[in-house]
């Protein structure tokens, strides 16, 4: 891969960022230059590489020292305005029609809403400029349960809940971030009607995945990462024909937006005198702590992508997660400042994923994603990083003005929208105008530069080093919204980092802000990093040696038992051979301390097949904990999209204890295969039987009527796997709950 190798050495060889220079008319990057002129009457031309974008005055704008600033922000608001429609379309949806909806379209590519990049992009500050559009684009992203649709459980007719998208193995509960939803919606409360349809949701969407998703032995949420649901460039490879691991693992992001949820639960029920408050405030303290203990990874000073099922720990971090934890408020000061201060960024920017992967085209792998580097912003203003600040605030600028919109997406090393890279290549998607780019840099000027902050507050958090470039030799610049107007102040003396809010007068409208300088402890920015992991390994081989398990693999390698690391493995070792199942997985470590992906888990073990009609019998051979799975197959769809992941209820009833339903998920799959897995307790000879009932999953939602790109649809719903064998397997004293 002789340019992948040239492109990694060239970042490395970067142990600055690039050189900015005062950026007021013009800034310079890989041999490509983009320059701004502004006309009196308030218009911008930006001269970029790929030709000239004219942008006419725009209802909000910045004055600053700097046309290049003024201008990228009159272009956000261009961008903004032509992914504002009347009608949208997709073509897995009403077979690619026009359906009428005053909402936020995504993006040059994608005509249509998505749940979690509107959700986004209205937190990040279109609640501010459009709030109409805001509301409507959210409320299409909610729905009622089909009337006719779940005659097993008549109590959902009047539930609403906010959609997952057809994603992973048939979209919910693989995918489970739709909950962001309420993330965009937590800003435009003052709409009471638009409050109580929130609240209403809200409180429905909490009860139905504390139901189908969450853990009570690790206190977690499961399911796949938020926005990065491309699963070859994040989970192990083998992921890619069976996503069950994906459904039983826990994501960092996912977790963060249900606490932000639960957060929201107890403000609004506080306003409404519902008791159900307090129960929404221990649940929301609980999962804070849960976070802290499983994803935190002391020996890098970071908040882990996700976890496996079983608990087990993944060398595997994302920005967008991380972010989200320091602005939530989940991590501590301490441990706020350690994230971002050990998450690696390079020249161009910071990536979304690290470390990267070797073997995967560059999209969400080896890329920038502005959206999130807007949200790494926000943490570096909630830790007063002025170096982080003043480096994603670059990278925002300088990938909007080189490409001439904001774009979805960019190479790592060069920021470039393409690098040809042979089966590498990428981005392999990149949108002009993306609603959540565009959403990025417009909060990156009234945040991130102006201070402007959710509740109207101004904080402005300025670093020095940006004083050229917007003030020049002007002591004061200034943002013009419609009906408010800030101005920011520089003081005399520069003799800190970081600008500040000193004093703040008023005027009717107006704000008039005087900074001071104030100094505060910088960590360096992370660019010496190494930036592979490496490639993973296969699965181990397990063989009985008598009494013993014989574990191999070719090399050497860090081993893992039901999750635990039993260290390194040089060739094979042995285990005692129980009654218990015991699941073996192995990572590689390469030299510079990066451990990889895992591979595929091999279980061994005691387990019994029940098979035949319906409800199933078993007799517990001994008192413990067991674990339950599924043979099946799920043909309703491919396995990266649609809507009609199987989801079931296994009722377990032994002697005279039957225990409460739990779900079992069948995604989307290529033959027979596993299903998650639920555990429970049983008395020795306790006679258990097992039945199965009607689950949820997307195709119940009414807005589905509208989905031709697939089963689950226009058809109707569909909630199906053909079912094979019971497996039931004793579990160790102490294993995790899977």
């Amino acid at each position: 891969m002789p340019m992948l190798s040239s492109l990694l050495m060239a970042t490395l060889a970067a142990s600055q960022p690039a050189a900015v220079a005062n950026w007021q008319h013009q800034l310079s990057w890989q041999k490509q230059t983009a320059a701004m002129t502004m006309a009196a009457d308030g218009s911008f031309v930006l001269h970029a590489p790929a030709g000239d974008r004219h942008i006419s005055s725009q209802p909000a704008s910045v004055h600053t020292a700097s046309a290049l600033f003024d201008g990228l922000f009159a272009m956000a608001q261009d961008d903004l305005r032509q992914d504002s429609v009347a009608a949208i379309s997709d073509d897995a949806f009403d077979h690619g029609q026009s359906m009428p909806c005053a909402c936020f379209e995504t993006g040059v590519k994608w005509h249509y809403v998505w749940t979690r990049d509107l959700s986004y992009s209205v937190d990040l500050g279109l609640w501010r400029f459009d709030p109409a559009r805001a509301k409507a684009s959210l409320l299409f992203k909610l729905s009622d349960v089909r009337s006719t649709s779940v005659p097993t459980a008549p109590d959902l007719k009047d539930m609403r809940y906010p959609m997952q998208d057809t994603g992973s193995g048939g979209s919910w509960p693989v995918s489970t971030d739709r909950i962001v939803w309420f993330l965009g919606a937590r800003h435009l409360l003052d709409d009471r009607g638009f409050s109580d349809q929130v609240y209403r949701a809200l409180a429905d969407t909490l009860v139905q995945d504390r139901q189908y998703v969450f853990d009570d032995a690790l206190g977690l949420y499961r399911g796949e990462t938020s926005f990065l649901d491309w699963r070859e460039q994040t989970y192990p490879g083998w992921t890619a024909n069976n996503v069950v691991f994906i459904a039983q693992s826990f994501a960092l992001s996912t977790n963060v937006l249900h606490y932000q949820a639960l957060q929201l639960a107890v403000q609004m029920a506080e306003q409404r005198n519902d008791p159900k408050a307090a129960n929404y405030r221990a649940q929301a303290d609980a999962l804070k702590t849960a976070i802290n203990t499983h994803f935190w990874r002391a020996d890098h000073g970071m908040y882990m992508s996700y976890i496996g099922g079983d608990g087990a720990p993944v060398e595997a971090y994302d920005l967008l997660g991380l972010s989200l934890a320091i602005t939530s408020g989940v991590a501590d000061a301490d441990r706020a400042r350690q994230s971002l201060a050990n998450y690696p960024t390079y020249a161009a920017g910071s990536p979304v994923i690290w470390p990267e992967r070797a073997d995967q085209p560059i999209y969400h792998n080896r890329a920038i994603w502005p959206f999130v580097s807007a949200y790494a912003l926000r943490a570096a203003r909630t830790v007063n990083d002025p170096e982080r600040i003043a480096h994603e605030l670059h990278s925002l600028m300088r990938g909007a003005a080189l490409s001439g919109s904001n774009m979805e997406n960019f190479e790592l090393a060069t920021q470039s929208i393409h690098v040809d890279d042979g089966k590498l290549s990428g981005p392999v998607v990149d949108s002009p105008r993306q609603l959540w780019s565009v959403a990025g840099y417009l909060n990156m000027v009234t945040e991130g530069v102006f201070g402007l902050t959710d509740d109207g507050q101004i904080e402005p958090k300025l670093p020095v080093s940006l004083v050229p470039m917007l003030f020049g030799s002007s002591d004061r610049i200034s943002l013009q919204l419609p009906g408010r107007r800030i101005t920011l102040v520089r003081p005399a003396m520069l003799n800190g980092n970081l600008l500040v809010t000193g004093t703040v007068q008023r005027h009717g409208t107006d704000s008039v802000v005087e900074l001071t300088s104030a100094q505060v402890p910088v960590a360096p920015l992370r660019l010496d990093a190494p930036m592979f992991a490496p490639p993973t390994p296969d699965a181990p081989t397990v063989m009985r040696d008598g009494k013993h398990w014989q574990v191999s693999i070719k090399g050497s390698g860090l081993l893992y038992l039901n999750g635990q690391p039993q260290g390194p493995i040089n060739g094979s070792r042995q285990f005692d051979a129980q009654p218990a199942q015991q699941c073996f997985s192995v990572t590689q470590r390469s030299h510079d301390g990066l451990e990889s992906l895992p591979s595929p888990a091999v279980c061994v073990g005691d387990s019994t097949r029940v098979s035949g009609a319906w409800p199933r019998a078993w007799i517990a051979p001994a008192s413990g904990r067991f674990q339950v799975t599924l043979t099946y197959s799920n043909d309703h769809g491919p396995i990266n999209t649609g809507i009609t992941a199987a989801v079931k209820l296994l009722v377990v009833r032994c002697g005279d204890h039957t225990l409460q339903p739990m779900p079992l998920v069948m995604p989307h799959s290529d033959g027979m295969q596993l299903s998650t897995t639920i555990s429970f307790t049983a008395q020795a000879r306790a006679r258990c039987s097992f039945s199965v009932e009607q689950g949820f999953n997307m195709s119940y939602l009414r807005h589905f009527v509208h989905y031709t790109g697939g089963s689950g649809g226009i058809d109707g719903p569909l909630n199906t796997a053909s079912i094979g064998d019971l497996l039931i397997a004793p579990l160790a004293t102490g294993t995790p709950t899977p």
